[in-house]
C-alpha cells in the first residue's frame, strides 16, 4: 500500500477540484495563472492579461449534463484557453479534451452568428444607412470585416488553447511527462493549422527532484507536484511568484466557505485514491497471489471478477484494466458481463 499521504501539509492539494480553484481560479490568482501559462507557451505566444469566462455552456448537453470547464479564459488579444486538471484515469478522457476544444471552436462561430442577429435588428431600428450596411461591426468578436466575404469571415476563428493537468498516465499517451498536439500535415510535420493546441502535462512522469530544477518552468511543476505535502515553501524557491502562490494555497489564508468546500474536495480525493490502491494492491495480491500460489482457480477468478469491477467503478478504461491485471480485453469482457 501506498503511505497514505494524500495532502496533510500547510497548502491545499492542486490535485482536488476545489484546491485547484483556490490556487489558479480566483480574480487574485490571475497573475499566478498568466505566469504558468506563459511557461507552458514560452517562445510561441505571451499573455499580456486574461478574463476569466463562464465555465459553463448549458445550450449543449451530454446525458442532461452541461459542458463545464475548470478554468475557461479569453486572453486580452483574443485567443481562448481551457484549462482542466483531472486527478484521476478514466475512459475516454483523449476525446473529451477534444471535445472541449472543438466545442469552444464552435462557439465562436455561434456567437457571431448571434452577434449579427442582434446588429440586423438594432439596424432596422436605426435606419442604418446602405452604405454602412456593407460592414459587419463586431469588434469583440474574431470576425471584422466586409459583408462581401461573409461566408468564409464567419469561420475566422480565434485561437484555442487546451491545458490538461493529469495526476495519471494516461494510456493513449507517450510515457513521458509532456506532450504537445497541433494540426500538422503527417509527412512534414508542417503546422495546418495554428488555431487548434493542445498541452498534456502527464505529473506522475515528472521525477525532477528540486535540486535539478533550473527553471521556473520546472520549479512550478515541481511545486504543484508536491506542494499539498509540505509545511512551507522550500528556501530554493525565491522567485516572487512562489510568494504569492504561498499566500494563496496556505490553508490557514482560506475563507470559511473555501475551507469547507476544500475539506469535502480533499475527502473524495482521499476516497479515490485509497479506493485506486486497494483495487491494484491489496485486490490484487489477494485475487491473484494467493489464488496462484494456493492453486485456487475458482477462488482467483472469483477475486479477480471483483477486482475488475471495482476498476469499472472507478471509471478505468479497459486498456488500464488490462495493464493492470494482465488479462486479455476478451477477458475482462466476459468478467464484466
Amino acid at each position: 500500500m501506498g503511505d497514505g499521504n494524500f495532502g496533510s501539509g500547510y497548502f491545499v492539494n492542486p490535485f482536488t477540484d476545489v484546491g485547484f480553484k483556490i490556487i489558479f481560479g480566483q480574480p487574485a490568482s490571475k497573475d499566478l495563472l498568466i505566469t504558468l501559462l506563459n511557461e507552458l507557451l514560452a517562445g510561441e505566444h505571451k499573455i499580456e492579461d486574461l478574463t476569466f469566462l463562464d465555465k459553463e455552456n448549458n445550450s449543449d448537453r451530454i446525458d442532461d449534463a452541461g459542458i463545464i470547464y475548470d478554468l475557461y479564459c479569453l486572453t486580452s488579444t483574443g485567443e481562448y484557453i481551457i484549462v482542466e486538471m483531472q486527478n484521476r484515469l478514466h475512459s475516454n478522457f483523449i476525446d473529451r479534451t477534444l471535445f472541449y476544444m472543438c466545442r469552444a471552436i464552435g462557439r465562436q462561430v455561434e456567437n457571431v452568428r448571434e452577434k449579427r442577429k442582434r446588429e440586423r435588428e438594432l439596424s432596422k431600428k436605426d435606419a442604418v444607412s446602405e452604405e454602412n450596411e456593407n460592414y459587419v461591426l463586431m469588434e469583440d468578436s474574431p470576425v471584422y470585416g466586409l459583408k462581401s466575404d461573409k461566408y468564409g469571415a464567419k469561420y475566422k476563428l480565434s485561437t484555442v488553447y487546451g491545458i490538461f493537468l493529469m495526476n495519471f498516465e494516461e494510456p493513449e499517451l507517450d510515457g513521458k511527462f509532456r506532450t504537445d498536439t497541433v494540426i500538422a500535415d503527417r509527412d512534414s510535420g508542417k503546422v495546418v493549422n495554428t488555431h487548434f493546441r493542445q498541452i498534456y502535462l502527464q505529473f506522475p512522469y515528472f521525477k525532477k527532484e528540486l535540486k535539478d530544477c533550473n527553471t521556473l518552468y520546472d520549479k512550478l511543476i515541481y511545486t504543484l507536484k508536491n506542494m499539498q505535502h509540505w509545511n512551507r515553501m522550500p528556501d530554493a524557491l525565491k522567485e516572487q511568484v512562489f510568494a504569492k502562490l504561498d499566500e494563496l494555497a496556505s490553508l490557514a489564508n482560506l475563507s470559511m466557505e473555501d475551507r469547507i468546500a476544500y475539506d469535502k474536495a480533499l475527502d473524495r480525493y482521499r476516497v479515490s485514491r485509497i479506493v485506486e490502491e486497494d483495487a491494484r494492491e491489496a485486490g490484487w495480491k489477494k485475487g491473484l497471489e494467493e489464488g496462484r500460489a494456493e492453486g485456487r482457480a475458482e477462488g482467483r477468478a472469483e477475486g479477480v471478477s471483483d477486482i475488475v469491477k471495482n476498476m469499472k467503478i472507478l471509471g478505468m478504461p479497459v486498456e488500464q484494466m488490462m495493464k493492470v491485471t494482465g488479462l486479455s480485453r476478451v477477458e475482462i469482457e466476459k468478467l464484466l458481463g
